[in-house]
C-alpha cells in the first residue's frame, strides 16, 4: 500500500458518510421529501423520496466499504446531476446563495466521485479484497463516469418538469 490508496480511503470515506447521512434523512422523512421533491418538479414524487433515500443509502455503503465502488461512484453521480440541474443550478456558483443555495457543493462531489471512479478504490476496500479493484477503474471509471452524467439526465427526463414560477 502507498500514500494514494489512504487517500483514496478517505475521498472514498467522506463521500460515502456525506451521502448516507442524505440518505437517512431522506428515509426518515419520505412524507417531507416527498413534499419537497414535488414542490421542485418531480413526479412521481413519494416513490421518488422512496428510492432517492434508499439509493443514497446503497451509494454511500458501496463508497465506505469499497464494495463495486466505481458503479457506486456513478450513482452519486446520478444524484449530484440530478440536484444540480433541478435545484441548484438556478441560484448560481455559490452554496450560501439563496433561496436554493448554489451549485458549488454538488459539483464538488461530483469531481470527488469522479476521481474515486477512475483511479479505482485503492488497497484498503473489500474490492481489492475480491481482486477487482482494477477491474472498474482507469477507462472503465471514465466511462462510469459519463454513464452517471446520462443517467442523471434520462432521470432528469423521465421524472422532472421546471415548476411554474411563483
Amino acid at each position: 500500500m502507498d500514500v494514494l490508496d489512504y487517500v483514496l480511503l478517505a475521498l472514498r470515506l467522506w463521500l460515502g458518510i456525506v451521502i448516507i447521512a442524505h440518505g437517512i434523512g431522506h428515509a426518515r422523512n419520505v412524507d417531507g421529501t416527498a413534499e419537497w421533491f414535488a414542490s421542485k418538479g418531480f413526479h412521481p414524487a413519494r416513490p421518488i423520496a422512496r428510492m432517492s433515500g434508499l439509493g443514497e443509502l446503497a451509494i454511500g455503503a458501496g463508497l465506505v466499504l469499497g464494495l463495486l465502488t466505481g458503479p457506486a461512484a456513478a450513482g452519486l453521480i446520478v444524484t449530484m446531476t440530478v440536484a444540480f440541474w433541478a435545484v441548484h443550478r438556478p441560484a448560481g456558483f455559490f452554496v450560501y446563495a439563496r433561496p436554493d443555495e448554489g451549485w458549488e457543493y454538488v459539483a464538488t462531489l461530483v469531481v470527488m466521485a469522479s476521481a474515486v471512479a477512475v483511479l479505482g478504490p485503492g488497497a484498503v476496500s473489500l474490492d481489492a479484497v475480491l481482486g477487482i479493484d482494477e477491474a472498474l477503474d482507469g477507462w472503465i471509471g471514465l466511462l462510469l463516469v459519463a454513464g452517471g452524467i446520462a443517467a442523471g439526465a434520462a432521470q432528469l427526463a423521465l421524472t422532472w418538469r421546471a415548476p411554474d414560477p411563483d
